[in-house]
């Protein structure tokens, strides 16, 4: 059976955006389809490249901005095919627009009660819902916020799947009670949760599978090592804003080259690795004791380098 791969996208209106006082149509704007590489650009590229993705959806800045922006995404999401699922950054709760970020709610989803967490899971996915979302199955806590309650939050609310485990991250704000080298799927507290892949980069330090974070090369290496050891699967992460510079001004090109050679690689791969939604309900064994690729001076050394100049000349503001 081929290592199901799972493409997240986190789509949200960001938050720095909010907090610099620009307008809602900029924010919309530079969150979303910022410099001509967001959403709509990774939808035409996953579809030119047949491969399926999940769209986790961040519906609590309607709260602010109204629904508007969030149902027009969520649209095109699935007009192009692709999945939409729910995201959450619980700080929108207490935001106004227009105060630059003076006003919020707690940032992380584990600083709430599970009665609260509960509540505020159950009204995003009705926001997400009324925005023209497909009932849910699937989450992704913002910043990979998310305990034990959180899972149990979501298995009350008929949640299948969580995607909020992120051992890079662990024990905080990825405060789920798995272990932090956990990357194969597993039932846990009512849930199955689906782990964000991670590699080993440096001896005893690990780095999660995320555009912004790992080289072609580290990506490439990562795939082949989860077909040779027949993982279950592999999960990867972007963001609808993250193949632009922070500003959402210009494309950065070191991200736009890594999306397009993950979608070449896959795209050659689909033998063994088949991309998947989390809406199929794929067969997966689970609590496989699948582990991260390990070490490599040279390619970690060749990403800092790459880094280097992503952060110095790709990251500067048009």
């Amino acid at each position: 059976m081929p290592t199901r791969v799972f493409i997240t996208i986190d789509t949200e209106l960001m938050w720095r955006h909010h907090v610099a006082g620009l307008d809602a149509d900029t924010i919309v704007q530079r969150s979303l389809e910022p410099a001509g590489v967001g959403v709509g650009w990774q939808l035409a590229e996953l579809k030119r490249h047949g491969l399926k993705a999940c769209f986790f959806v961040d519906p609590m800045p309607a709260l602010v901005y109204g629904l508007d922006p969030i149902k027009r995404i969520v649209g095109a999401i699935l007009e192009a095919g692709q999945e939409v699922q729910l995201h959450l950054h619980p700080n929108w709760t207490g935001a106004h627009a227009g105060d630059r970020g003076a006003s919020y709610g707690p940032f992380e989803l584990i600083d709430y009660s599970l009665k609260e967490q509960v509540e505020l899971l159950s009204g995003a996915a009705d926001m997400l819902l009324a925005a023209g979302a497909p009932e849910q199955i699937a989450f992704r806590s913002g910043s990979y916020s998310a305990s034990d309650d959180t899972l149990g939050a979501l298995a009350q609310l008929g949640f299948v799947y969580d995607s909020s485990h992120n051992g890079s991250e662990h024990p905080w704000p990825s405060a789920i009670s798995l272990g932090p080298r956990q990357i194969a799927p597993i039932a846990h507290c009512g849930i199955i949760e689906v782990p964000v892949t991670l590699i080993e980069d440096q001896k005893g330090h690990l780095r999660h599978f995320q555009i912004c974070a790992l080289s072609a090369a580290e990506m490439r290496a990562a795939l082949d090592h989860a077909v040779a050891r027949n993982h279950v699967a592999v999960t990867i992460v972007s963001h609808g804003f993250e193949l632009a510079n922070r500003a959402g001004t210009r494309a950065n090109g070191v991200h736009v080259r890594r999306f397009e050679a993950l979608c070449r690689m896959l795209a050659e791969r689909q033998g063994g690795l088949a991309t998947a939604h989390f809406a199929d309900r794929p067969h997966m064994a689970l609590g496989q004791d699948d582990q991260p690729l390990g070490p490599s001076r040279l390619r970690t050394g060749l990403r800092q380098a790459e880094q280097l100049w992503s952060n110095l000349v790709e990251e500067r503001a048009a």
